[in-house]
């Protein structure tokens, strides 16, 4: 190979990151779990979430996402021994790391509107938007709208009950007829 086409070849970190892009294509995960939590103002608290599963013969790609990244951690999938899983819950590390990761490596993915929903998620709990009960709402029907095609567990809860419950006691004051 001549020397012009050398400038043409990735670097190898360059191509680990397209490779792991691939993994996340196939084995890869974007959740927005909605736990139930009584102190949270809304009786909800809203969790995203990344990762990554691999057989544990293939622990050295979990370990490769974890250079990437910088951040999160390997365990065993409670349940399935033979199944490890890369997590980053920490959502600071969603938004400096991953989704930028996701924006550069993951255009040609299937995963678009999935990955579109996750990052506006993400961006309205930092802009703090779950604070106001129709910012909640907002965020949890888009999180209901991630993984439509029936993917994965099913919600425990119907998205009328969520938001009923956010609404419950949070209604604005109506003006009290005057006699």
């Amino acid at each position: 190979m001549g020397a012009g086409n050398q400038q043409e070849r990735l670097s190898t970190i360059e191509a680990k990151r397209w490779f792991l892009a691939g993994i996340i294509e196939g084995k890869g995960s974007l959740c927005v779990s909605i736990k139930e939590h009584k102190a949270s103002k809304y009786g909800f608290f809203v969790d995203p979430e990344f990762y990554i599963y691999q057989h544990k013969k293939s622990i050295s790609i979990l370990k490769m996402a974890k250079e990437i990244f910088g951040t999160g951690r390997i365990y065993s999938k409670p349940g399935n021994e033979d199944v490890m899983v890369f997590a980053i819950t920490c959502r600071r590390s969603l938004k400096e790391k991953v989704i930028p990761f996701l924006d550069k490596y993951m255009i040609f993915s299937s995963k678009r509107e999935e990955i579109r929903r996750f990052k506006e998620i993400v961006d309205a709990i930092e802009s703090k938007e779950h604070l106001r009960p129709e910012g909640m709402i907002r965020i949890v029907e888009k999180a209901y709208a991630m993984n439509s095609a029936g993917k994965g567990k099913k919600r425990s809860k119907s998205l009328k009950e969520i938001v009923e419950r956010i609404l419950r006691d949070h209604t604005p004051d109506t003006p009290e007829k005057q006699e």
